[in-house]
């Protein structure tokens, strides 16, 4: 399942290193090919809403597997492209099917013991981790030695080998959520106004893709400019550096099953807000930028996983739906931050994305603070202890 959830998930960002070649190869400018990465977002959004609850819906090994097949095919449509339309198309569906890596997080969860539930998605959320960041060094390999197109064309074959891989060894699996499709759409959004846990993390979440998205929408702008004049391979290679978020993601896991999940969010907000100031070193000094890279993966994956495992402990029976709200809230932070950078290189360089890395960061602390606020004058007031919270023991 980790292995399935990378490889699913890499589709959304095998643009990211090559952005400046895909521009110049279709006469785009940089902000209207970092719409490359926003339209794998945007896909990314609307399958969560549209798709991802299906997994409480319909035998999810057979809906798994059909969604891998589709995106094989939409890969070779990106493969072959021969405009900006047609790749902002083939990039969209990639990312609209895309969201088979989290209909496998939940399927994941759902198989473990409660007490293991926290490893188990970090350990398949480490999958997506490492999907995430090596699709950036792989896509930069292949584009080296056969142009940006092939690293398309291998995707597309790797999903079908994935296909028939996960036919095979996935057991059958049916949730029983009683609800037709149109209900379960809408009981999605009920669970944000009902839980107060998964409202506080989808903000959480939001904010800290989004300051993931706009450091790695930007990263191919910097290291391919006049500073360092790096090439695609080159640039996918620094891939490797974000690999560290899969550690964050096993130890957060491991924490959030001993109740410790107060103590990781601290840690990774502040470590998301401080990473901005070696990243923004980076524009003259590469060791500033990869201590940047490492820290701000590292403290993005801790919130992440962090969240993941306290809202799949609110509904068992409702994970698909818990997993589809987050997730869009996740990813339309993501969008919103690769848009952003996007337009904020174009005016301002490296150092307007940094300050809005920064701003970002900056929420993300105000918001936990305000929770931890909220979460005390309600103890204050001797809330029940029934009572859900979102800090605490979680």
């Amino acid at each position: 399942m980790s292995v399935a959830v990378g490889l699913c998930v890499a589709g959304n960002y095998y643009a990211q290193p090559l952005l400046d070649t895909i521009a110049r190869d279709l006469h785009l400018s940089s902000a209207s090919a970092a719409l490359v990465v926003t339209a794998a977002q945007v896909g990314y959004v609307l399958g969560l809403v549209l798709l991802l609850p299906l997994g409480d819906l319909l035998e999810r090994r057979r809906l798994v597997c059909g969604l891998t097949l589709a995106t094989a095919c939409s890969l070779a449509l990106s493969a072959s492209a021969p405009n900006a339309a047609l790749l902002l198309a083939g990039t969209a569906l990639t990312g609209l099917l895309a969201v088979t890596a989290q209909i496998l997080v939940p399927f994941a969860a759902d198989l473990a013991a409660p007490h293991r539930r926290g490893r188990t998605v970090g350990t398949v959320m480490s999958g997506l981790v490492l999907g995430m960041l090596l699709a950036r060094t792989a896509s930069g390999a292949l584009a080296a030695v056969g142009g940006w197109r092939t690293v398309y064309w291998v995707a597309a074959a790797a999903m079908l080998v994935l296909t028939a891989v996960l036919h095979r060894v996935l057991p059958r699996y049916r949730a029983n959520a009683g609800l037709s499709y149109g209900r379960l759409l809408r009981s999605t959004a009920a669970l944000l106004i009902q839980e107060p846990v998964l409202r506080v993390r989808s903000v959480l979440g939001m904010l800290a893709f989004a300051c993931f998205s706009v450091l790695w929408t930007s990263l191919a702008f910097l290291l391919s400019g006049p500073g360092y004049g790096w090439s695609d391979g080159e640039i996918g290679l620094l891939g490797l550096a974000g690999a560290a978020g899969a550690i964050a993601a096993q130890a957060a896991g491991r924490l959030a099953d001993r109740g410790r999940t107060t103590l990781t969010t601290a840690v990774g907000a502040l470590l998301l807000l401080g990473s901005w100031w070696p990243v923004a070193l980076g524009a003259h000094h590469l060791t500033a930028l990869l201590i940047g890279i490492v820290v701000l993966d590292l403290a993005h994956q801790g919130v992440h996983i962090t969240n993941q495992s306290l809202i799949y402990s609110l509904r068992p029976e409702a994970r698909g739906r818990i997993t589809s709200a987050y997730m869009t809230c996740y990813f339309v932070g993501g969008a919103a931050g690769s848009a952003l950078a996007g337009l904020v290189h174009a005016r301002a360089g490296w150092q307007g994305v940094c300050t809005l890395g920064a701003t970002l960061a900056v929420l993300l602390c105000l918001v936990w603070a305000a929770d931890i606020v909220r979460a005390r004058r309600a103890a204050a007031v001797s809330v029940p202890p029934t009572a859900r919270s979102s800090v605490g023991d979680r």
